[in-house]
Formats: structure tokens, C-alpha cells, sequence
């Protein structure tokens, strides 16, 4: 009889602690595993990682494509737009806040209300009528901003209302100079209109709710109240008040060589056109004519020629030249133009006696004509050298 067969071992011999895979996986078969394994993960991590970048990259291309068509403000490109404050406004601040502070006036208003800025050049000879036009609007709702051009701002102290204004001072300057450099577009962006008036002016039959009313009820995006004829130094016809009338858009002054204004006549001084003592833009219209003021032109001289381009801005249809119908003068609400001089009057610096200290009005009135020759020619170089730009009032189709 045979003896019983041993059994068949798979293993490791026992108690030998050694692993049985070492029978079927030699040493070096075992490397090639852990490097087979290795790679195989190295290989999985970079293509995660290709995988990733391809990602982010389609993404940003798809952010692209969606953001391509958003203008950004120039220098903002950085920031995320929720965090972009575009414009700003002339409303002074607290310091600290109460419960009991009161809001602002621009978070005051309603949906169907507005606030509008009043700018004046003032000086403090002028401290009578400057006081009744910036009392009455203020009491109107407006903001009022004051530049002194005689560098006085101590001896407005005296009135009530005077911290409730912004104050500017810079000497020897006209409000146009004043304008260009603290009215930018996008600080008085949020005022519905401008007023940029002299200091000369009264305002004793003038209600500035009302005329707002009405020249928004008009379409008017550049206008000036109607002179009192009988108590106004009126310079040109068409800025006269019209009894009985409510706005009017042109005059009428027949001449026999046929330069006088009639009904067929399209061109400043004849329609589209106001003086510019006491102008009102609209915001969109004041963007525009922010632009045309010239840096080095203080006087402004021959702007108002040319305003008619500006009072199309809001409707974007400015090339039809509507400049008839959103330019006018409103003689519901009238004011008086005492005709005060008051830039380059006697030097009071000077000691000489007031019967022969230098009066410097002829001058300036000499500059101011100077400029407005230098403002035409470079509008004219200017129209003749941009091929991209299309004059909506051709000449021969202005027929004064």
C-alpha cells in the first residue's frame, strides 16, 4: 500500500513568513509593476491637469465672446463692474451719520421729480442779486454751485444760505473756464439740467420749477428764459420776450438784402439760437457742449453759433438737423439782464484814484473777439479735416 500523498502546497511553507506572491512575481517583475502603476498615474494627473487648462481656457473664450460687446470705462478694465462708480454728483456729505440725518436730495426725489444744478460766476460787488437768484433756487430744489472769480469767498459768511453751496474760487476767470474744468459731464451726471447763468440777471418774475416743466414738456434741450424787454439790455432780437407766447423758437426782422429772418429762415441768429448769459442744457445736451468748449478759449465767444449741433444729442437722430425745434426761448417764465460789466473793471489793487485807475473792460471785450476768431477757424479746419463726420447744416441749405 502506497503512502498517503502529501498535500499540495500553494504557499509559502509555513510559519516561513514569507509572502506566497514572491513564487508567482519575481524581484524584478515586481519593479516593472510599481513603474507600470506610477506612470500610469503621473500620466492620469497630466492629463487632469491638460484637461483642466482646456477648461479655464474655453471658459475665458466663452467669457470673451460674451463680453466682447461691453464697454468698459477706460482704466477700469481691472475691476469686476459691479464695483465701476462712473459719474458723481456736487452733493456734500456728513461726516458722520445719525439716525436723524436727513437723505440726500438725489435720493429725495421721486420717479416723476429731478434735480437740476444752478453754476454762477460771481463776484461779491453782485452780492444783491446773486443772493435773490440763489435763495430762489435753492427753495426750488436745486444744488447751486458759486465760482468766485474775484477770489472773495470769505464775505459771503454774511448770508444764511451760504454753507448750503459749493464755492470755487479762482481769480480773474469766466464761468466757460469755471465750466470746463468742474462740470465735467460725467460729475453732473445725474442733474437733469444745467443752468450756467451770469450773475447779472433778475429773477423777480422767475420760477425755476416751472420753467423746468416747461421746457421738458417743449423738447428743449438747450434754452434761456425771455428778457423783460422794457427793463433788459437786450442785445439780439430773438432773446426778447413775446407777450402771450409760452416758448418761441424764432424771430422775425425783415432786410431788404435779404439777410433778415423770416419763416423760411434756418440758421442762428434767425432760430436755433440763444444768448449765452443765461443758458440751460439738458444733461445729454451739456455732454456735448462740455466737449465743444475749447480749454484755452475762456470767453466762449462764437459757441453760441453752434450750439444747434448739440441740441440733437439726446435723440440720437442728430443728423436730420432738428436744431429748430430743441433749441428755444422761454417767455413764460422771464427774467431781466441788468447788463452789469464786471470782468476787467478797475483794479482796485491798484493805488491810483478811482477816477484813473486802468479800466481793463476793453481789453477783454478785445479778447473775446479775438478768440471767437480763433474758435471759427479752428471749427472750420476742424469739419474740413474728419472725413468720418457729416454736417447735418450744410451752408447751403442755412438760409439766414
Amino acid at each position: 500500500m502506497k503512502p498517503p500523498s502529501s498535500p499540495i502546497s500553494l504557499g509559502a511553507k509555513p510559519r516561513s513568513g514569507r509572502s506566497c506572491i514572491c513564487r508567482f512575481f519575481p524581484p524584478a517583475s515586481l519593479m516593472v509593476v510599481v513603474v507600470v502603476l506610477l506612470g500610469s498615474a503621473f500620466m492620469l494627473s497630466k492629463f487632469n491637469e491638460q484637461s483642466s487648462f482646456s477648461t479655464v481656457k474655453n471658459s475665458l473664450r466663452r467669457i470673451n465672446f460674451k463680453c466682447k460687446s461691453h464697454r468698459r470705462p477706460y482704466g477700469s478694465e481691472p475691476l469686476p463692474r459691479g464695483i465701476v462708480s462712473q459719474t458723481s454728483n456736487l452733493e456734500m456729505q456728513p461726516l458722520w451719520r445719525t439716525p436723524n440725518t436727513p437723505p440726500s436730495k438725489l435720493y429725495q426725489k421721486s420717479a416723476n421729480s429731478s434735480i437740476s444744478l444752478l453754476a454762477m460766476a460771481v463776484g461779491i460787488k453782485q452780492k444783491d442779486l446773486v443772493g435773490k437768484m440763489v435763495k430762489k433756487f435753492l427753495s426750488s430744489g436745486f444744488v447751486v454751485m458759486l465760482f468766485h472769480y474775484d477770489g472773495n469767498v470769505d464775505e459771503w459768511k454774511q448770508f444764511q444760505w451760504n454753507d448750503l453751496v459749493i464755492h470755487v474760487s479762482a481769480v480773474n476767470q469766466t464761468k466757460w473756464w469755471f465750466a470746463k474744468r468742474f462740470l465735467h459731464p460725467d460729475i453732473v451726471a445725474q442733474y437733469s439740467y444745467i443752468f450756467l447763468w451770469d450773475e447779472d440777471l433778475g429773477v423777480d418774475n422767475f420760477n425755476p420749477q416751472r420753467y423746468v416743466s416747461i421746457v421738458r414738456k417743449e423738447g428743449l434741450e438747450i434754452s434761456q428764459p425771455a428778457l423783460d424787454f422794457s427793463q433788459s439790455e437786450v442785445h439780439h432780437q430773438i432773446t426778447a420776450r413775446v407777450k402771450g407766447s409760452t416758448v418761441h423758437r424764432r424771430t422775425y426782422k425783415p432786410n431788404a438784402n435779404g439777410t433778415g429772418c423770416d419763416e423760411h429762415s434756418k440758421a442762428p441768429p434767425c432760430t436755433g439760437w440763444i444768448e449765452l448769459m443765461a443758458p440751460v442744457f439738458s444733461r445729454a445736451a451739456w455732454r456735448c457742449v462740455w466737449y465743444m468748449i475749447q480749454n484755452n478759449l475762456i470767453h466762449a465767444w462764437g459757441l453760441d453759433m453752434q450750439l444747434g449741433y448739440c441740441a440733437q444729442a439726446s435723440s440720437l437722430m442728430y443728423l436730420h438737423g432738428n436744431r429748430m425745434k430743441k433749441i428755444g426761448v422761454v417767455d413764460a417764465e422771464y427774467i431781466i439782464h441788468y447788463g452789469r460789466p464786471t470782468l476787467g473793471g478797475p483794479d482796485e489793487n491798484e493805488k491810483l484814484p478811482q477816477s484813473i485807475a486802468k479800466d481793463h473792460r476793453v481789453d477783454v471785450r478785445r479778447e473775446s473777439y479775438n478768440e471767437m476768431k480763433i474758435f471759427r477757424r479752428k471749427w472750420e479746419r476742424a469739419a474740413k479735416n474728419d472725413e468720418c463726420w457729416i454736417d447735418p447744416y450744410p451752408v447751403n441749405s442755412s438760409r439766414h
